[in-house]
């Protein structure tokens, strides 16, 4: 059986999908340098939209085609809790090696002076996780669900 193919651990397996974009996207704007503009953060709805997109398919794939409203909403939330979640875990274990980050990105910004590694990671864990309900409202409405 491909990786893919488990019934009951798609949040597991494309919440890790959804780490590993999101990783690679940090990794690609922190070499060339653009980590600190605030509105490339944006596309990190790219990765989430595009991995809940594909377990809610994969679901229904291995579901026989069912897909119910509440199921999806849970199913949605939760992959993209757990690659959230992940991808917060490396980003607080970075801070914690490269103490100048945190000070280059919120190099000018108001709330610089407050802002401590578990503060800045926590804010990045509670955007993810609003970015994800979000996604996933928006492709359970936009993807055909049982009726409840």
């Amino acid at each position: 059986m491909k990786l893919t193919e488990y019934p009951n651990r798609i949040p597991e397996i494309y919440g890790t999908f959804i780490f590993a974009g999101l990783l690679v996207y940090f990794l690609v704007m922190y070499g060339i340098g653009q980590v600190n503009v605030a509105e490339l953060r944006l596309l990190n709805l790219i990765v989430m939209g595009a991995g809940i997109y594909f377990a809610l398919k994969q679901y229904r794939r291995t579901h026989h085609g069912e897909l119910n409203y509440f199921r999806a909403l849970v199913l949605g939330v939760t992959t993209a809790f757990i690659g959230t979640s992940t991808f917060v875990l490396f980003l607080f274990i970075f801070m914690q090696f490269q103490k100048n980050f945190l000070h280059s990105v919120l190099a000018g910004e108001a709330l610089s002076p407050y802002m401590n590694t578990y503060i800045a990671t926590f804010a990045v864990w509670i955007e993810g996780i609003f970015s994800g309900f979000i996604m996933t409202f928006v492709l359970i409405n936009y993807l055909r669900t049982d009726k409840v």
